[in-house]
């Protein structure tokens, strides 16, 4: 037996040293018993196959259809649905930015169990009105100044229901010839729309975020530099002022924080080239391998933008991916005027920008960009057999049209029909009509800037790029602190902060297409009063 077992590749000599077990005899009862059990369980399962198989039938047989709505049904409570939406749109400007609510508020009013029957839709809509409401904080609200904002619209949220409905699933080609096609249309618009480099043209994909945008950035670099057997030799660089997802992704791809340099910025916030020159060329000398540089178009604090032809040119010379984030900033280079944004890209190796937060797209919509997809499909092609009839390669007839499989491109192989709704929005308003919504903000971010340098109580933090207004009372933090509780309290507006050199800064980010001008002449007044 022993020698049976030895010859089936079970290591006894392992197992004894374990300690678990103190002869052969004793490792052979052990396996014999397994044995054993494992037979009697297959025969039980077997036993209760047929049993199941039996007894589902019968079930099946007496059992009431689901309660699928029909077409008709389907109409009626979407009218009832559609209603409601309207109706909230028409109320947002009296609702309170901010929720009410402490921790538990929402759960406690929700059953503790789930309904073992179907309940009617019209019930699940008061619900709608008396649970969920309360607990929501209204970011598409007029008065709704905090982080960056998260637009939606109309068109968009039609766009939404369409693509729910469809149900389509959009992994590779033939799964949804119309899903990557269009996707693969839209983003060849925006290269146009936003003035970006021709080479972006072919070479972009939709995901659910810039997180996710910028670890597929990540890993495309990671690729290029050697992959996972030089992983540990890798080093990243970005701004102190970069998102933390640039960090989070880095975390995520297997680069320790060690391995991770935040390079010093200039008195407006932006990175600085010279001390990434520096951090590379140390790196090097030390025989490690720079890999990734992330770069800001529009830092989440302040809308500082990195000088990307300095960066991009100090990375090339090593050979050093060069990513840019341009989460929120990016929309406004829908506007001519705008298109300083740009300078660079065309030496850069990807890019992002997210339709979700000013470009009247709903949650989630980023767009991501690569120079050459090469590295990319390296960092993420993984092949199966029980996909690889329907992929890409075996679907393309020519040169010409040629059909990609958008699974290959993130990590998701799951993927919704994002770009529908991205169709609606730019076809609903067309590009002026989307260049006027950017062109207000920035408007009004210029008046707001100069109502803070006009009162003396007031200091601008930094400059002003786009819509974003970062300032501070010059009474200190508590002053500033005491002035954004007070605005926030009055649920009229809601306002965010930011920590800049040490001191508490006021963060006003004008983006809500419910907002305008005497909107923002309202959060002034406030401010005033509180100040």
């Amino acid at each position: 037996m022993a020698q049976d077992l030895a010859a089936s590749g079970v290591d006894m000599a392992g197992l004894m040293l374990a300690g678990r077990w103190k002869s052969p005899a004793t490792v052979i009862r052990y396996i014999q018993n397994l044995a054993v059990h494992h037979t009697a369980a297959a025969q039980y399962l077997e036993t209760q196959h047929h049993t199941s198989a039996r007894s589902s039938a019968t079930m099946a047989a007496m059992a009431e259809r689901p309660n699928h709505m029909s077409p008709e049904e389907f109409r009626q409570r979407g009218y009832q649905a559609v209603d409601w939406v309207a109706d909230y749109m028409a109320r947002l400007g009296d609702l309170p930015v901010m929720a009410d609510v402490k921790p538990g508020d929402v759960r406690h009013k929700l059953p503790a169990e789930p309904p073992s029957r179907s309940e009617d839709f019209s019930d699940v809509l008061a619900d709608l009105d008396r649970v969920i409401m309360p607990g929501m904080t209204h970011w598409q609200a007029p008065g709704m100044y905090g982080y960056f904002p998260a637009n939606t619209s109309g068109p968009a949220a039609l766009g939404e229901l369409i693509a729910a409905s469809l149900g389509a699933h959009g992994a590779m080609w033939t799964t949804g010839p119309a899903v990557t096609e269009l996707e693969q249309h839209v983003l060849d618009w925006l290269v146009i729309a936003l003035g970006l480099p021709e080479a972006f043209r072919g070479n972009g994909v939709i995901t659910d975020g810039a997180s996710s945008s910028t670890l597929c950035a990540i890993l495309a670099a990671r690729a290029r530099a050697g992959g996972n057997e030089k992983l540990d030799q890798m080093v990243a660089y970005t701004s102190e002022q970069s998102h933390y997802s640039i960090a989070k992704g880095l975390r995520v791809a297997g680069i320790a924080d060690s391995r991770i340099r935040l390079i010093a910025t200039t008195p407006d916030y932006a990175m600085r080239a010279d001390h990434l020159a520096y951090e590379i060329v140390k790196d090097r000398n030390d025989g490690l391998i720079p890999f990734f540089v992330g770069t800001t178009v529009g830092t989440t604090s302040t809308t500082a933008v990195d000088p990307i032809p300095e960066l991009a040119w100090v990375a090339s010379n090593f050979d050093v991916w060069t990513h840019v984030d341009a989460a929120f900033a990016g929309t406004a280079a829908l506007c001519p005027e705008m298109r300083f944004l740009n300078a660079g890209l065309e030496d850069v190796d990807s890019y992002l920008f997210n339709p979700h937060k000013w470009m009247l797209t709903n949650l989630d919509c980023s767009v991501f960009y690569v120079a050459d997809r090469a590295n990319l499909l390296d960092a993420m092609a993984v092949e199966a057999e029980y996909l690889s009839g329907g992929t890409a390669a075996a679907a393309t007839a020519d040169a010409e049209h040629e059909a990609v499989d958008y699974r290959d491109w993130t990590v998701a192989l799951g993927r919704r029909f994002r770009a529908l709704k991205l169709w609606f929005v730019i076809r609903h308003y067309g590009l002026e009509g989307l260049r006027t919504h950017i062109r207000r903000h920035i408007e009004w971010a210029g008046e707001l800037t100069e109502w803070v340098e006009a009162d003396s109580r007031f200091e601008l933090a930094a400059p002003t790029v786009v819509s974003l207004v970062c300032f501070r009372h010059k009474d200190g933090d508590a002053a500033s602190r005491r002035i954004m509780d007070t605005v926030n309290k009055s649920g009229r507006a809601f306002m965010s902060h930011t920590v800049l050199d040490g001191r508490f800064t006021l963060r006003v980010a004008i983006g809500s297409p419910q907002t305008e001008r005497h909107h923002v002449q309202e959060l002034w007044n406030l401010i005033q009063s509180a100040a």
